[in-house]
């Protein structure tokens, strides 16, 4: 069975305070977009085979299969679930530690998969419960809709809110952004307005200026080049642009269908409608 996990974007991310357990309270929006890794899983019936077998290919994926958020995912799964051996294969198109989700999309389309593939009957707050596990927005992809986030960003609001459309333009500047040090490099604030509900209330046309990744406050002075790709989204006609997460992803929303792979050298490139 193969499924295709997708990408998601931050709209607007505000750090609000830093918390007794190191972490930060933060509030956001998440988009999912239509950049997709492929995953597969298949039943190993091989005598003497591993619980889990991960395969990969595309991107490479820094660190040893054990290290996947997929595995971990299994064998909290199979402690409460009679689980087979399984072959998994992931093919990795999403950029790694961009700002996009891409492992704990993998991880929760996992979850997904192993529940239809063998009809363990997960229930959804069951599998929400699996994915918080494993990371601050892996539950985010199980029902993967539009939602307002807060705390760590691992609790959602679903929003009735679309953009279909539009279309985004994700430029990854193949330049990795440390989340820890990202976060060290922030001061959180009480946000001044309800992100939320300019989101919402506001067309997107009216959303720069208003709609802020606080992130950018300090990337930025680091890496002159991602502001530069902002900047430059904007002078090719993107209503709205912001970094996603921590970055280095940079996006674009259009009201027209674009052609942009060529403006941005040596930049991994997506574009598609929302």
């Amino acid at each position: 069975m193969i499924s295709f996990p997708n990408a998601k974007i931050n709209i607007g991310l505000n750090i609000i305070e830093k918390r007794d357990d190191g972490f930060h309270n933060v509030e956001s929006v998440f988009y999912p977009v239509g950049l997709c890794d492929a995953l597969e899983v298949v039943e190993n019936t091989e005598a003497g085979s591993e619980r889990i077998t991960i395969t990969t290919s595309g991107i490479e994926i820094p660190g040893n299969a054990d290290d996947n958020l997929c595995y971990y995912a299994y064998h909290a799964i199979a402690a409460d679930y009679p689980l087979p051996n399984v072959k998994v294969h992931l093919h990795k198109h999403i950029p790694i530690g961009a700002g996009l989700g891409g492992g704990s999309a993998d991880a929760a389309f996992f979850i997904r998969l192993l529940n239809d593939k063998f009809e363990l009957g997960i229930s959804w707050g069951e599998m929400h419960h699996y994915a918080r596990q494993l990371g601050s927005d892996c539950s985010f992809f199980v029902s993967n809709k539009p939602a307002f986030a807060e705390g760590k960003g691992d609790q959602y609001e679903s929003l009735s809110m679309s953009l279909k459309g539009y279309y985004v333009v994700l430029v990854y500047p193949n330049i990795h952004i440390d989340t820890a040090k990202a976060y060290s490099g922030v001061k959180p604030k009480p946000a001044t307005r309800s992100l939320e509900n300019d989101i919402l209330n506001l067309p997107v046309e009216e959303w720069k200026g208003v709609v802020h990744n606080d992130f950018e406050d300090s990337i930025f002075p680091q890496f002159p080049e991602i502001k530069s790709i902002k900047e430059k989204l904007y002078d090719l006609g993107a209503t709205y642009a912001s970094m996603s997460g921590s970055g280095s992803t940079l996006y674009g929303i259009f009201k027209e269908e674009t052609d942009l792979k060529n403006k941005f050298e040596g930049c991994f490139v997506f574009e598609g409608a929302l």
